[in-house]
């Protein structure tokens, strides 16, 4: 704001009086308005000293999808590699073999078009295990490079990349259980007139059951919780919707999965009931610093090699007290800089008003700025003769020339 009063000084002093107090009437509002603002700001990394929480644990989405094809077996092991506390994915099943897929067709992350190429358009769980085995899954990703990380790979990185395949989820939850990781995925029901449309959570239960802790696991299928929490009471049951504490805990909630625009301070209260939160899909640093002041107990992410290199939130972490100290002496410098910049305009301008009308100082820094209306107020001028303007002159009146006695 002291920057921006320069030029409105520059200016101020060459109106008139009605124009002068509307102007500054004007800077003066949006001035004490921008002084007020940052007093109201909110920011979950004005905390008081000593509140900051652990680090959220790093909850690789889809695996490690900026240093492999997602959803692949390369993709969770570069996650667990970088340093990722837990593995999230998606899951379908057509004829009892669950496997990892996020989309609703095989097009995006498959060669299907090329393979069956007339069933591009089915859905995932239309397809049954042994043709999702014929399928390329990792090709794709070095082709259209999602996140324009393909060409800093090795040479066996890409080697790798290009042979991957669609994994089931018992080779997933293998991965996870070898490294102790969590587990977060979403089961997709399959469609009308799927073989396994009733049954498709009993099969992914027996599946877990049989390759992984089920307290590695939250469990995010809304449907049939209670019926799945008798079969198995070892699953952390994690719910994508905000609701009251007293809801969540009569439904047996122990995580949140919430996306990062629902950060608030809920978090640190439901930790207190022994109710976690997970934010996702969190991958630049300064939202994963402003989620760690939050009180997030972990975030999924696309970048879990780059989160896990950051020791403390970026922003520099003050009391209410410091923030709202530094501001006020923040304004009262900018307010003194403000005062000097339009005490110096104004000696510079001398007299601002004399009899209603401006007068200028020809040695001060306004002389340039004179106008055409200045020029032919002066009081007294020479016009030579021989150029003044007449009726009879054949090329028409010429303008004067002017000159100062």
């Amino acid at each position: 704001m002291a920057v921006l009063s320069w030029p409105t000084a520059l200016h101020f002093f060459r109106m008139n009086k009605k124009r002068q107090v509307v102007v500054l009437a004007l800077y003066l509002s949006v001035l004490f308005s921008l002084y007020l603002v940052p007093l109201g700001m909110y920011s979950p990394c004005i905390k008081e000293a000593g509140t900051l929480g652990p680090a959220p644990t790093l909850i690789g989405h889809r695996g490690a999808p900026m240093l492999a094809p997602e959803n692949t077996l390369m993709s969770f092991e570069k996650a667990v590699e970088s340093g990722g506390g837990g593995l999230e994915t998606d899951v379908t099943i057509y004829d009892g073999v669950p496997f990892l897929m996020h989309d609703s067709t095989l097009r995006r992350t498959t060669n299907v078009a090329e393979v069956f190429p007339n069933r591009t358009h089915l859905d995932a769980a239309m397809f049954t295990w042994a043709e999702i085995q014929q399928l390329n899954a990792g090709s794709w990703f070095l082709l259209r490079d999602p996140f324009g990380t393909a060409s800093s790979l090795s040479e066996t990185d890409r080697s790798q990349a290009q042979n991957q395949s669609v994994p089931s989820l018992a080779q997933f939850l293998e991965v996870a259980a070898a490294s102790g990781k969590l587990v977060l995925f979403d089961l997709r029901r399959p469609p009308y007139g799927h073989p396994y449309r009733r049954s498709y959570i009993n099969a992914t239960l027996q599946v877990i059951q049989a390759h992984i802790n089920s307290s590695q696991v939250l469990w995010l299928p809304s449907e049939d919780r209670a019926l799945v929490s008798g079969l198995d009471p070892a699953l952390q049951q994690t719910s994508g919707l905000k609701a009251s504490i007293q809801e969540l805990k009569d439904d047996g909630i122990s995580w949140l999965n919430l996306h990062y625009s629902t950060m608030s301070q809920q978090q640190i209260k439901l930790q207190s009931v022994n109710i976690s939160t997970n934010l996702y899909v969190i991958s630049q640093p300064w939202l994963y610093a402003l989620a760690w002041c939050a009180g997030a107990q972990s975030i999924t992410t696309n970048s879990v090699h780059i989160l896990s290199s950051i020791n403390q939130p970026l922003f520099l972490m003050q009391t209410p007290e410091e923030y709202t100290l530094m501001w006020i002496l923040t304004d009262f410098v900018s307010a003194f800089l403000i005062f000097a910049i339009f005490t110096f305009h104004w000696r510079e301008r001398g007299l601002p008003f004399v009899s209603g009308s401006r007068h200028t100082n020809d040695n001060g820094p306004y002389s340039k700025f004179r106008t055409l209306s200045d020029v032919w107020s002066i009081s007294s001028v020479n016009v030579r003769p021989d150029l003044r303007s007449s009726p009879s002159s054949p090329s028409g009146p010429h303008l004067p020339t002017i000159t100062e006695e």
